[in-house]
């Protein structure tokens, strides 16, 4: 299977746990933009010593600067069978940028090899999972104490470490940060489903369910 799978959904919807899960199932990469742009500043890529150059200044980095650094992970060779995109786009001009890459990259076609899953929630919902969020600072193992709980309450199952809750994990910051999301990203909803390729999935479930049902969107569809 040859596909690129653009993952969508507000904050808290569970996209980061079920990306880990498909990118394992299907032997492709998860390419978490912000992931990617830390670990450019980290090895101080070219790319990402310009975009240290704006974080350093408290300003955004642009968005010529974030798709130069997506174009070349998406050139690599562990990209030819297709990946998962976890933060890009996220807005209807990065869409627009995204399909610019594509275009020079040559690969992939959008119309025939992508499929935008957007992971639907309701926002009350969300804020009861931010706010119970947990995760590990040593292996970045995410829990939370609802829905997926340590075995050890406040200690990593992996590494034994103690669990942290991350500073924007509270419900003042979750409302905004849903209304940045509705401002900016849900628009993408709609510009993929007039492109065809926006599939819908219901994320007020399980993990196990919502998994399941990714599965029967990727594989059955």
């Amino acid at each position: 299977m040859k596909k690129i799978f653009i993952f969508l959904g507000p904050p808290g919807s569970g996209k980061g746990t079920q990306t880990s899960k498909l990118a394992d199932k299907l032997s492709i990469p998860h390419i978490d933009t912000g992931s990617l742009l830390r670990k450019n500043i980290q090895d101080n890529t070219p790319l990402g010593v310009v975009a240290k150059g704006f974080i350093d200044k408290g300003q955004l980095v642009p968005l010529s600067v974030v798709s130069s650094v997506i174009e070349d992970r998406i050139r690599k060779e562990d990209c030819a069978q297709g990946y998962i995109l976890d933060g890009f786009p996220r807005s209807v001009e990065q869409a627009q940028e995204l399909e610019k890459i594509l275009d020079r990259i040559g690969t992939f076609n959008l119309k025939n090899d992508a499929v935008a899953i957007y992971f639907d929630i309701d926002n009350e919902i969300l804020i009861q999972r931010l706010i119970n969020r947990r995760s590990c600072p040593k292996c970045g193992t995410i829990y939370n104490l609802l829905s997926n709980p340590p075995k050890i309450m406040d200690y990593c199952d992996i590494c034994d470490t103690k669990l942290t809750l991350r500073a924007d994990d509270n419900e003042q910051t979750a409302r905004a940060r849903f209304e940045t999301y509705e401002k900016e990203t849900a628009p993408l909803e709609e510009y993929y489903k007039q492109l065809g390729i926006l599939k819908e999935l219901e994320a007020d479930k399980s993990i196990s369910e919502i998994w399941d049902n990714l599965k029967k969107v990727v594989f059955e569809d």
